[in-house]
């Protein structure tokens, strides 16, 4: 998490970002997918709108294991904001592998707080270091970003037909929409390949 959080920071300094943003950006969003997604797009021309638009869409899933985690969990209210900024992919696999609450309650702590501290660490020291690094591109730093999409995407790959259609939908979308649409915009179009992949496999199933 720390590298990729310095991969992080080295990327925003490069597509033009101060320090000061690349860390604000760590501390107030904190999901490596959708910080990418935001600095990707800003650096290839999208407006800021339809790149945080973008992030906001990548950012959803937490919302869903946010619902989860509270039956899990059930932390108390006062809790509850600070567990929100700490529900990302991560925690929630931890969390929801325990076999009771409290463990369930120390994994999802252990693993937001260290992650959270190492990705923020990571994103300065790469804003910090980006000039004398120079291009992220002669390191490959640029490949995190795709890097994070792949490895969330993988285990999915596996699980099964309609998972695999639904990917390879949202890639034919996306790449057709490169040349057509904004910067940004693809990704939010290739969305809609989900519910077309669900709509088939109901029909199927009738």
């Amino acid at each position: 998490m720390g590298l990729s959080g310095f991969a992080f920071g080295v990327t925003a300094a490069g597509e033009g970002m101060t320090v000061a943003q690349a860390c604000a950006l760590s501390l107030l969003v904190f999901t490596g997918a959708s910080q990418f997604a935001l600095v990707g797009a800003l650096g290839a021309g999208g407006g800021v709108l339809t790149a945080a638009a973008g992030a906001l869409f990548l950012g959803v899933r937490n919302a869903f294991y946010g619902l989860r985690l509270s039956q899990v969990l059930e932390p108390p209210r006062w809790v509850r904001p600070f567990a929100a900024q700490l529900t990302i992919d991560e925690t929630a696999a931890v969390a929801l592998a325990q076999p009771d609450r409290r463990a369930a309650r120390i994994g999802f702590t252990v693993t937001g707080v260290s992650l959270y501290v190492l990705w923020n660490l990571g994103t300065l020291l790469g804003a910090l270091g980006a000039d004398a690094l120079g291009d992220p591109q002669a390191y490959g730093l640029d490949a995190a970003g795709p890097a994070v999409f792949l490895a969330l995407l993988w285990p999915r790959l596996r699980e099964g037909g309609t998972e695999r259609a639904t990917a390879l939908g949202a890639v034919v979308v996306a790449v057709a929409g490169l040349s057509l649409l904004p910067a940004g915009v693809p990704v939010l179009v290739a969305a809609l390949a989900a519910p077309l992949a669900l709509l088939v496999e109901r029909r199927r199933a009738r």
